[in-house]
C-alpha cells in the first residue's frame, strides 16, 4: 500500500542558507548555477546554467560557492519545526524533507489543515523563506506537488488519484528526482528525460503507458525506475525490507565530547563497518536513522533517505550535517555527547555497478580514500583538501580546494566533471602546466636590444621576446589576449599570455598585465 506523504520543499535553499536570498545572487557548484535568488530568477538566470551564461544575463550578479555543511546547518530550524508535528521525518536533502501524513492528519483535522499549519510555523521560524508543501500518494507525486505549490497555498492530491495527477505533466518532471539524487543514477535519469522527449514520449502518462519490459530492454534499470515514477508508484523498490537489529552499530564515549570532530571520526568507523556488513550481504541502505545523545539525556534523531542508497561517505556526511545543526541550535547543548548510533532502517538488494574494462575506480583509489579519511580524523577536516573544478582561462582559476569531508570521495565526478566536452572559451589549451604558482613572481621580459617587451591594444607584441628573468628565450608563442569581467570596473581584467622556452630547457607561462610581467606557471 502506498503511503500518503507530505513533502516540504524550500526553493533555492542554498541561497537562503547563504543569507543572499534578498540580493541579486546565485550559488555555484561545479561552475553551474545550483540555486538563485528571486531577483536573479527575474533577471533570466536558471538553475543549471554555466557561470558565464548567468553573468551574461546579469553582469552584476553575486557569485557564492556552494557549501553543503552550511546548507544543512541552516536547515535545522525547519527540521525542528516540522519535527514538532511529526517526530519521525525523512530529510531527503537540505531544503527538502518528507513525513508520513497519516498520523498528523488525524490529529490536526485533515491534510489541508496540516499543510497550512506547517507553512505558518516554518515561515515564523525562518522569516522570508519561500516554501512549497505537497501531499500525495508516494514521494515522487508529493515532491512534484510541493514544487507546484504556491507560497501559503499547499497542493493536496486526493488519495488514489496520483497517477491521473502525473499523467498530464511533462516528462521533464522526472528530473526532479535526478536533481535531488546527486548520484550516477540521478544524472542518468536527467539524461533519460531528454531522450524520452526526442522519442515522442512528452508526458509522464506516455511513459506510464509503455511496457516496463520494453523500457528495461532499451534503457535498463533506469527505464524501469522512470516507469514506476510516471505510473504514480513510489520510487521505493518492491524488494525493500527491514534489516535485522543486529546490524545496528553504536559507539559509547567514556568521556562526554564537547566537540563534534571526534564524534564524526567515530561515525566514520561505524559507517565503514555498517557499509561492509551491507556489502557482504548484497544490500544497500536507503534509509538511515542517526541517533545522538548527551550526558544530560538530550537526544537528536533524524532519518536520512536516498533512493539509490547511502555509501559510507554519504552516511558520515549526514552525521556531520545533523550534529552541526544540533549544536548550533539556540542555547547549544548542556552537556557533551556520550552516544552515537547508526540504524539501517531500510535496506534493499544492491544492484551493483558494472566495472569498465579500462579506467574507473581501482584498489589504489580505495586506499587513497581510506587514508584521507584517517588523516581528516587525526588533523581535522580543514587539513585534508581535495580539488574541485571551477573553470577559468588561467591555470590558477581552473581548480580550487575544498575540505575532503565536504566531498563524496567515492564520486569524484561530482566535483571533477568531464569538462572537456564543454571547453572554456579562451582557456589555455592542453597540455596544462604541472606547476602553478599561488603567488605569481614578477620578472622582466626584454627584446634583443634590452628594451622591455609590451603588448599593444591590438594584442600584438612590440618586439620578439629575447630574454626573460635573465635567461635567453629560445622559442616563444603568443600573445593570447584575455579580457574578462569588462562590465564590472572593480573586477575587470585585461592581460596577455605568453609561452616561452628558455635556454636551460625550462618552459614557462608568462602573463603581462598593466605593463608588468608575471611568471604564473612552469611546464617542467
Amino acid at each position: 500500500m502506498i503511503r500518503r506523504i507530505l513533502t516540504v520543499w524550500c526553493p533555492d535553499w542554498s541561497v537562503v542558507a547563504a543569507g543572499r536570498h534578498r540580493e541579486l545572487a546565485v550559488v555555484l557548484s561545479a561552475n553551474r548555477v545550483l540555486a538563485r535568488s528571486p531577483s536573479a530568477a527575474t533577471a533570466g538566470i536558471t538553475v543549471g546554467q554555466r557561470r558565464r551564461e548567468a553573468q551574461r544575463h546579469c553582469p552584476d550578479v553575486m557569485l557564492v560557492d556552494h557549501d553543503p555543511n552550511r546548507d544543512a546547518r541552516a536547515f535545522e530550524p525547519v527540521v525542528r519545526t516540522v519535527g514538532a508535528f511529526a517526530p519521525r521525518l525523512e530529510v531527503v536533502a537540505p531544503g527538502m524533507l518528507c513525513i508520513d501524513a497519516k498520523g498528523p492528519t488525524r490529529y490536526f483535522g485533515g491534510e489541508q489543515e496540516l499543510a497550512s499549519r506547517l507553512a505558518d510555523s516554518i515561515t515564523a521560524a525562518v522569516p522570508g523563506v519561500r516554501i512549497g508543501i505537497g501531499v500525495a500518494d508516494g514521494r515522487f507525486a508529493s515532491a512534484i506537488a510541493a514544487h507546484r505549490a504556491a507560497p501559503e497555498l499547499p497542493v493536496v492530491v486526493e488519495a488514489g488519484t496520483s497517477p491521473e495527477f502525473l499523467a498530464q505533466l511533462p516528462v521533464c518532471w522526472l528530473d526532479v528526482v535526478g536533481r535531488q539524487d546527486a548520484t550516477d543514477q540521478g544524472r542518468e535519469l536527467g539524461e533519460l528525460v531528454e531522450l524520452l522527449a526526442r522519442l515522442g514520449l512528452s508526458r509522464l502518462g506516455d511513459v506510464a503507458a509503455m511496457s516496463p519490459r520494453d523500457l528495461m530492454a532499451r534503457f535498463g534499470r533506469i527505464g524501469v525506475l522512470a516507469h514506476r515514477l510516471a505510473s504514480g508508484v513510489d520510487e521505493r523498490p518492491p524488494d525493500t525490507v527491514d534489516p535485522p537489529h543486529e546490524w545496528d552499530v553504536a559507539h559509547t564515549f567514556e568521556d562526554p565530547l564537547e566537540q563534534i570532530e571526534p564524534v564524526v571520526f567515530a561515525a566514520k568507523s561505524l559507517a565503514d563497518g555498517l557499509s561492509a556488513t551491507l556489502s557482504d550481504n548484497g544490500q544497500v541502505c536507503t534509509r538511515l536513522v542517526v541517533v545522538a545523545e548527551t550526558d544530560h539525556g538530550e537526544r537528536s534523531e533524524r532519518a536520512w533517505y536516498r533512493v539509490t542508497g547511502l555509501s559510507a561517505a554519504a552516511m558520515v556526511e549526514r552525521v556531520r550535517w545533523q550534529l552541526d545543526g544540533w549544536v548550533s541550535q539556540p542555547g547549544g547543548l548542556s552537556a557533551g555527547i556520550v552516544l552515537l548510533r547508526l540504524v539501517p532502517d531500510e535496506i534493499r538488494c544492491d544492484d551493483g555497478e558494472q566495472a569498465g574494462l579500462w579506467g574507473g575506480r581501482s584498489e589504489a583509489d580505495d586506499r587513497a580514500r581510506r587514508t584521507m579519511t584517517r588523516l581528516a580524523g587525526l588533523i581535522g577536516d580543514g587539513g585534508v583538501q581535495v580539488p574541485v573544478w571551477r573553470g577559468g582561462r588561467l591555470p590558477a582559476e581552473r581548480y580550487g580546494w575544498i575540505p575532503a569531508a565536504v566531498a563524496d570521495l567515492d564520486r569524484a565526478g561530482d566535483r571533477l566533471p568531464d569538462h572537456r566536452s564543454e571547453p572554456w572559451p579562451g582557456a589555455l589549451p592542453a597540455p596544462s602546466p604541472p606547476v602553478v604558482l599561488d603567488d605569481p613572481e614578477p620578472l622582466e621580459v626584454l627584446d634583443a636590444g634590452g628594451h622591455p617587451v609590451m603588448v599593444t591594444g591590438r594584442g600584438t607584441a612590440t618586439a620578439p621576446p629575447a630574454a626573460a628573468a635573465g635567461r635567453r628565450v629560445v622559442a616563444w608563442a603568443g600573445p593570447w589576449p584575455v579580457e574578462q569581467c569588462w562590465w564590472q570596473p572593480d573586477q575587470r581584467r585585461r592581460l596577455a599570455r605568453f609561452q616561452v622556452l628558455l635556454d636551460d630547457g625550462t618552459a614557462q607561462l608568462l602573463v603581462v598585465e598593466h605593463r608588468q610581467w608575471w611568471l604564473v606557471a612552469t611546464y617542467q
